[in-house]
């Protein structure tokens, strides 16, 4: 895969590089802000940008302002942010923004290579991947939501699947339906929770956000499209 890094720190960009290189990927450039960013897409034309929030010269949020620009001049790219901070201003626009896959992972929350790696994969394969500190700060500045009201109890349990990341091949396992069953269910989700038609996936997270916010709880993992 072809990964553009914009990351500030030359010891952790630099570490990056190498882990992404043993791991069999090229790196089209490893920046150290986003003065060069949009030049550099345009021209290395990578698979997946790694972007910190905060980047020179203020250290304030350049970094996930040019992810949004990236979304919005490059809506198939996918995009990973990777940050030691949640920076609430922009995060939620940042999640749903149409656009491609998205992931939202905090530096010191990542504990092990091997799952960093993966998360990679399935971001670059069209998963919304989100460090669970990310949902749980921003379900902390919503609303409560009484949509939820609104399923039946076969589409809650589905519900419940998806704010745990599952596939629709895991989800009709555990309930024991078909995946077209499944498919019926999460078609219903989405109009009874008001989430519009796009083409990002990210209304599975969204729905998410929803089931999680109704029961009060953070998810242990990550939560996916």
């Amino acid at each position: 895969m072809r990964i553009l890094i914009c990351e500030d720190s030359v010891l952790l960009r630099e570490g990056l590089v190498r882990l992404l290189e043993d791991a069999g990927h090229d790196i089209v450039a490893a920046l150290p802000d986003a003065g060069r960013l949009d030049e550099t897409v345009a021209q290395g034309e990578p698979q997946l940008c790694i972007l910190d929030v905060r980047l020179p010269p203020t250290f304030t949020d350049e970094g996930i302002r040019a992810a949004l620009r990236l979304r919005a001049q490059h809506p198939a790219l996918p995009v990973l942010v990777l940050s030691q901070y949640v920076e609430e201003r922009y995060a939620a626009d940042l999640i749903t923004a149409p656009g491609g896959a998205i992931g939202y992972l905090l530096k010191d929350r990542v504990a092990d290579v091997t799952d960093f790696l993966a998360a990679i994969t399935r971001i670059s394969e069209g998963a919304t991947v989100l460090d669970p500190e990310v949902v749980a700060q921003l379900l902390s500045r919503r609303p409560k939501d009484e949509r939820m009201q609104r399923l039946t109890a076969r589409e809650a349990s589905t519900l419940a699947l998806i704010a745990e990341g599952k596939s629709n091949q895991a989800i009709a396992a555990a309930l024991f339906v078909s995946e077209a069953s499944v498919e019926k269910y999460i078609t219903a989700i989405f109009q009874k929770l008001d989430l519009e038609p796009d083409e990002s996936g990210n209304r599975r997270v969204l729905a998410a956000l929803v089931h999680l916010e109704h029961r009060g709880t953070t998810p242990q993992t990550g939560a996916s499209s």
